[in-house]
Formats: structure tokens, C-alpha cells, sequence
């Protein structure tokens, strides 16, 4: 991977920042300290000035020599002393020449801002002036002591400070930045990277199991993401995995099918000519095996698009339910003439209890596929628990649309819904059945299932813009119940079976 550079990375942004801010912060002590340095500096002129005027007291009253006086106020660096005592001013000491005092300061009566304003106004004067300070003398040695200095001393003494506190504070800025992000790099940088070279060398090949990252044991946020990103990749290399071996099975399935194809459309042609038998039998039979014909070679011409693409969009037309859950039956095995619904399986019954002239708006071969999933893997349910079943189909209408359908367009004009209970009082679904219910291969009810008649009646319900779900699995039976929009005037109507048909699925 290409390294982003320093000044763009998050530690070398941060290491800019910390230099900042830290500069800012300094910022923020200089003012006040640039302050206390002039506070200092003139109290200290005014300490050694109380000195050399206690120093002029204690002499004789000849007073001391002039060599004695200029070498006093040298060391005390000030121009003039003036003490107060006892209610009366006198000048102690006083340097040849005149001074025109330009600004007069009482640190008796100083406060934050003003000695913050005033070392301000000091540090950006231009010109050379004189000052007047006044303040209290220490140890009450008198009311107060007056000095006068130059204040361009002061300024210097003020410039060099801060040059020191800039290059201190500089110093100080790179030595905290750099432990920044050294601290940084190591602690969050370099696990960062980890998981970012990770995710782009999954990124590249999530088939190849050796590229899933292997997470460290670092504990906080950094570990957690590192354990995330492995489950997820783990999880995603599953899936690719599963729909590798899917699309190699559907592309297996397509030449099967298209071969079947062939095959039912030769059978389909045979039972074309026992149609025309005078056999009463045979006149009988032949159009539930023309009409079994037709549905499973437009299922497999069906499943050859949906290897393309997807399920084809349903073609809604008004079903009637009591004929297409006859229809059902039929394909389970159920005779015509037999009330009791027997199937091909001695041990469950299929009852078909939608009541007449209830219709619905749906595909018929859809509808018919997805009704005879559930009927069929409810008689694999009961089969496989060794007991008697029953299987049974109720129908009625609702007078609220199905969910997806309140917010479809297309399907909005449907007044009410239809729903179909498909209900069986076999051994009930199992847990893990339930938690991936509608999963292809992973929602099997029994062992050895793919688990795709739940997924694929899921999905042509969908279609029509209604929903497929569980009501209730228990020990005494299971309820799927399907919600479909229920028809409107302009929907048209289904092909009806033939009068032979119709009369053999109602003999």
C-alpha cells in the first residue's frame, strides 16, 4: 500500500496540531507573565532605591560626596529617589540633567489588567521616555518611595524575556508534540494501518481464506474493530463461498432444465393424443396430466429466466382459491372424488377449506407454487414424525392491505387483502428452522432440506406485493399464513380449466 505522507497522515496532523497548541497555550502564560516580569523589575528599582535613600539618612548631615551619590544611583539604576516619611516628601537622590516624566504609575493601586495593559503600552513604544513609579516601601520604612527611570531598559529587559519564554515555549512545543506522536503512531497509527491493509488485501481477493485478518488481543477500540473486521470477513468470505457453489450448481441446474424442457414437451405432446382417447379412464386423467404438464414446463422455462435474472414479475389476475387449492391437492396426490382428501402419503390429508367465489389477485402459477411448497413440506413434517397429519387450507378476506402493499405503487388500489392459512398439526419447526426462516439453505425444517420451498414462496409472495409469515409453531402444528392484495375490477381474470378439468377436479 502507498504510504500517505507524514504531514497528511493522522499522527503527522496531530503533531502539527499539538505544536499549536501548545504554542497557544503559551500564548496564553505570556501575556500575564510579560506583565509580572515589568511588575518585578520596577519593584526591584524601587527596593534598591529605598536602600540607597536609608543609605543617604544614615550618613551625617554633611550628606555624602557627589562621586558617592551618582555611584548610588548607578547601582540602584534610577535617574531620582524621592521618600515619603512622616508626612513629608524629600528627594534623596537626584541625577544631573532634566527629565521630562511622559507617564506616571502607582503599583499601590495596580490590578491585573492594568499592569497587563501598561506592559503592553511599554513593550510597543517607539520612543525613549521617562517614567514615574510609585509604590509602598517594604517593612514600612516610610509612606512611599518615589522613582523615576528610563523605561527603554525596561523594554529591553521586557524583548529578551520574551525571546527566551518563545524559544522555551518552541522547546517545549516539539518536545510534547514528538511524545505525542510517538504515543500516537504506536498506540493507534500502526493498529490502524493493520486494519486498513487488511480490509484492502481482503478487498482484492475475499475468496482467499489466508487474506481474512487475524485479530491481535490489543483490548479498547482499536481490538474491537480488529475482532469485527475478522467476523466480517469471515462471514462474507462464507456467503461468497456459498454463492460460488451456487452459481456452479445453477449453471448445472440450467442444462438440466433445459434438457427436462425438452423431455416434458415430448411428454406433453403424447398427452395430447390421450386426450383424444374414447377410454372413459383415460378421458378422465388426461387433463390433470396436460395441466401437470403445462406447470412444470412453464417452471422450468421460469427457472431458465431466473438463472438470468430473477423471478419474472407475476401476471395478477383474479384466481379463484377453492379451484387453485383443489389444484394443490391434486398434485399431492389427492383424488377428485375422494372427500377426505387422501394423499400419495397414507398418513396425511389434505382439506381444502377456502371457502366459494373467494378470489384473489395473484399469478396462478405462482400462487400454485407457492401454496404447494408449504402444503408439500408441511406432509414431509408429518411424514418424517411417524404420525397422521392433516393438512389444511383456509382462505379469508381482510379489510387491511397487506404491508408491502400500503406503500407499493401499483398496488394501491386494491381494496382490503386475502389471506390463505396454510395449517398443518405436525411436530412444529425447529429453533433453528425459525431463526432463518425464508433463508435458502439454511431454513430447512427437517434433515437433509434445503430449506428453499420456504425461501421461494417467500419470494413469489413478495413479488405480488404481499408478505408470507409464521403465525404460530408449537408441538400441535404450524400456521404460515400469506397475505396477498385482494383483486380490483381492473384486474383480468384467469384462465379457466376446461370443462373436463374442472369436472375432474370436482368429480
Amino acid at each position: 500500500m502507498e504510504r500517505m505522507a507524514i504531514w497528511r497522515s493522522l499522527s503527522g496532523r496531530l503533531l502539527v496540531l499539538t505544536i499549536l497548541f501548545v504554542m497557544l497555550a503559551e500564548v496564553l502564560i505570556f501575556v500575564p507573565s510579560m506583565a509580572r516580569f515589568r511588575e518585578q523589575y520596577l519593584r526591584e528599582r524601587l527596593e534598591k532605591a529605598q536602600i540607597a535613600s536609608l543609605a543617604m539618612l544614615a550618613s551625617d548631615e554633611k550628606g555624602i560626596s557627589k562621586e558617592l551619590e551618582q555611584e548610588l544611583i548607578r547601582n540602584s539604576e534610577v535617574f531620582s529617589v524621592a521618600l515619603k516619611r512622616d508626612g513629608a516628601r524629600e528627594l534623596m537622590l537626584m541625577a544631573p540633567g532634566e527629565m521630562m516624566v511622559k507617564a506616571r504609575y502607582d503599583l499601590r493601586e495596580a490590578t491585573v489588567w492594568s499592569l497587563i495593559r501598561d506592559a503592553f503600552e511599554c513593550a510597543f513604544t517607539q520612543q525613549q521616555r521617562y517614567i514615574h513609579v510609585t509604590d509602598a516601601p517594604r517593612f514600612g520604612g516610610g509612606e512611599s518611595v518615589e522613582i523615576v527611570i528610563d523605561d527603554q531598559a525596561l523594554r529591553n529587559a521586557m524583548l529578551a524575556y520574551g525571546v527566551k519564554i518563545f524559544y522555551l515555549s518552541l522547546v517545549i512545543s516539539l518536545i510534547t508534540a514528538g511524545l505525542v506522536y510517538i504515543s500516537v503512531h504506536y498506540f493507534l497509527v500502526r493498529p490502524m494501518r493493520r486494519v486498513i491493509d487488511g480490509v484492502i488485501s481482503f478487498r482484492e481477493d475475499p475468496e482467499d481464506a489466508s487474506r481474512i485478518i487475524a485479530p491481535s488481543v490489543l483490548s479498547g477500540e482499536i481490538g474491537q474493530a480488529e475482532r469485527e473486521l475478522a467476523a466480517t470477513q469471515v462471514e462474507v468470505h462464507k456467503a461468497l463461498k456459498q454463492k460460488s457453489r451456487l452459481a456452479a450448481l445453477g449453471e448445472a441446474v440450467a442444462k438440466i432444465n433445459h434438457d427436462l424442457r425438452n423431455i416434458l414437451a415430448s411428454a406433453q405432446l403424447l398427452a395430447d393424443r390421450l386426450e383424444a382417447s374414447s377410454d372413459p379412464v383415460v378421458s378422465k386423467v388426461s387433463p390433470k396430466l396436460i395441466n401437470s404438464l403445462d406447470r412444470a414446463i412453464r417452471l422450468c422455462q421460469h427457472t431458465l429466466e431466473y438463472g438470468r435474472a430473477e423471478e419474472p414479475p407475476p401476471e395478477r389476475r383474479v384466481v379463484d382459491l377453492r379451484a387453485l387449492v383443489d389444484e394443490v391437492g391434486v398434485a399431492l396426490g389427492v383424488r377428485g372424488d375422494d372427500p377426505e382428501g387422501r394423499t400419495a402419503t397414507p398418513s396425511v390429508r389434505f382439506l381444502n377449506a377456502a371457502p366459494e367465489r373467494l378470489a384473489a389477485a395473484a399469478d396462478p402459477d405462482q400462487l400454485f407454487r407457492a401454496l404447494l411448497n408449504l402444503a408439500r413440506n408441511a406432509m414431509q413434517a408429518i411424514d418424517a414424525s411417524g404420525e397422521m397429519g392433516r393438512i389444511q387450507v383456509e382462505a379469508r378476506l381482510s379489510p387491511e392491505a397487506p404491508p408491502p402493499a400500503r406503500s407499493r405503487n401499483g398496488v394501491g388500489h386494491d381494496v382490503g387483502s386475502v389471506e390463505i392459512d396454510v395449517i398443518d398439526d405436525g411436530p412444529g419447526l425447529p429453533i433453528n428452522a425459525r431463526e432463518h426462516l425464508f433463508r435458502a439453505f439454511k431454513g430447512s425444517a427437517r434433515k437433509g432440506g434445503s430449506g428453499l420451498g420456504l425461501a421461494i414462496a417467500a419470494d413469489l409472495v413478495r413479488g405480488h406485493g404481499g408478505v408470507l409469515s409464521l403465525i404460530e409453531s408449537t408441538t400441535a402444528g404450524t400456521r404460515f399464513r400469506l397475505t396477498l392484495p385482494a383483486p380490483n375490477p381492473d384486474h383480468p381474470v384467469a384462465h379457466r380449466p376446461s370443462p373436463e378439468a374442472q369436472a375432474a377436479l370436482t368429480d
